[in-house]
């Protein structure tokens, strides 16, 4: 057998049911690529080995006495460190909240471990998910495994370069903007934002509650899939949650693209992408178009303001959602003469400056007399986005485009230019300003750097996404590794 830490979750669980290896093999040969890789890449804010080592164990006897928990059963999986884990350290990549060990785990923590899975630990991130770069991060930037000169994307950029590089089988990420597909694209995995209210997003801590949705980041579709059945599902405790029947999100993943209609995004396909971006994006359509699939182009024309609309949204719902942290209930604590300035020292203290811009950004829309002329007038074109997103189903299946504008980016390039690293996100914000469901796959490289192909579909559409990405991951072939994951990077 191969290096267990470079198996898919549908191999590992394979070799793990067919007793070719037992859970804390599989474990310790992640942790062993986790100690080879973490000084060049930084995933990781916390290594839970202890907790993992006991976990596997657990998996191991369970599966002796035939207790197959399903099929993250023994699979070492990281956690983005805005999820809440009992008794573990959850920083969100920020000063404020060092040292907080919650009291509870998040719904998806919980439905992971109900599942079997072994959390090996918790994973970079741009503070409190503010950022597309995973260079925002209070406890330094992680580094693509691809080029280490290279950013790995954002803000779920340590669970990307986790699965990348193989000190996790699969991650858990959070999207607002785009925070999983754009990263899972700039490092070659898979990375699926569901559909709004499919998963909970009990402890998950906020930064726009409207736009933040959890979701895998795997190897492939298959493992996507998987990870997905198993948090997936309504949460009493999460009013947003969906109550509704689930989709069989995996059910079509065979089932090929012929008789389906395949809609090109013409709006995220020309200006602003780069060209080995949009000829790899173009090749894959005509692949699509040459299986069986009717590809046409479409025009979305309130996409353009997009990206203008979400950074007044998101950041309006961050002013709201991080004044809870003020200095008196748990993390950092400024000491000063009067409480306002306790909590205005603690504030510049533990916030970067990018969470305080957002935060300014966001007061200043919600503030009076500006209120409608910005906030107001970005939640109209959200209702344009859906409107078009509306349209654009009743003639197609699926929308697709690239995922990122770019290939990923060197370390550094963006960090005094915000417009510059906000246009990262310029495909996959619309997914999310609509809450429909949304995902990337690799599909090529461009000098040694992956490209990644998006698909999106409307609310509970998984099935369809699924099979449409299904096809495009077997069309690409994709089965490059990271260098670093192959120890070509000294």
């Amino acid at each position: 057998m191969n290096d267990p830490a470079d198996l898919t979750i549908g191999a590992a669980g394979a070799a793990l049911r067919g007793g070719e290896l037992t859970a804390s093999e599989l474990l310790e040969a992640v942790l062993k690529r986790a100690s080879m890789t973490e000084a060049h890449l930084h995933s990781y804010l916390t290594i839970d080995r202890e907790g993992a080592v006991e976990a596997a164990a657990a998996a191991d006897s369970a599966l002796r006495k035939g207790d197959d928990l399903g099929p993250l059963h023994g699979i070492p999986i990281a956690l983005k460190d805005n999820m809440v884990t009992r008794g573990i350290e959850t920083t969100c990549s920020s000063k404020i909240l060092a040292g907080y060990k919650p009291p509870y785990d998040a719904t998806v923590v919980e439905r992971m471990r109900q599942g079997g899975a072994v959390v090996v630990g918790k994973t970079n991130l741009d503070e409190f998910a503010m950022g597309s770069s995973t260079e925002n991060s209070a406890y330094g930037p992680t580094r693509n495994p691809w080029n280490t000169d290279r950013v790995p994307g954002g803000s779920s950029g340590g669970s990307t370069a986790a699965v990348a590089v193989g000190s996790a089988l699969a991650a858990l990420g959070s999207d607002t903007g785009g925070s999983i597909r754009q990263p899972a694209s700039l490092c070659g995995v898979v990375g699926m934002k569901p559909t709004y209210g499919l998963v909970s997003r009990y402890g998950l801590i906020a930064f726009a509650s409207s736009l933040d949705q959890i979701g895998p980041m795997t190897r492939t579709v298959s493992d996507a899939v998987d990870v997905l059945g198993v948090m997936a599902g309504h949460d009493p405790k999460d009013a947003t949650s969906y109550r509704g029947d689930l989709p069989d999100f995996g059910s079509g993943l065979d089932g090929g693209v012929e008789g389906l209609r395949i809609g090109v995004a013409s709006e995220l396909s020309g200006e602003g992408i780069d060209t080995p971006v949009v000829d790899a994006f173009r090749r894959t359509c005509d692949a699509l178009a040459e299986a069986g699939a009717k590809v046409t182009e479409l025009s979305l024309p309130s996409f353009e303001a997009a990206l203008s609309a979400y950074y007044l949204i998101a950041p309006a719902e961050c002013s709201a959602n991080l004044a809870r942290f003020d200095g008196v209930r748990y993390g950092l604590r400024k000491e000063a003469e009067t409480v306002e300035d306790m909590m205005a020292a603690t504030r510049a203290e533990g916030f970067g400056p990018e969470v305080i811009r957002r935060i300014l950004l966001g007061t200043y829309a919600l503030s009076a007399g500006y209120y409608d002329a910005f906030y107001g007038q970005a939640q109209k074109v959200r209702t344009l986005i859906l409107e078009d997103f509306a349209r654009a189903y009743s003639e197609v299946d699926v929308v697709v485009s690239p995922t990122s504008p770019t290939t990923a980016f060197e370390v550094g390039a963006r960090t005094d230019d915000p417009l510059s690293m906000y246009l990262s996100d310029l495909c996959t914000i619309p997914s999310n300003l609509a809450g429909h469901p949304a995902v990337s796959v690799p599909i090529g490289l461009d000098e040694g750097l992956p490209i990644g192909f998006q698909v999106m579909a409307p609310a509970l559409g998984e099935q369809v996404m699924f099979q449409v990405a299904a096809a495009v991951e077997r069309m690409a072939a994709f089965d490059a590794r990271a260098p670093l994951a192959t120890s070509e990077i000294s």
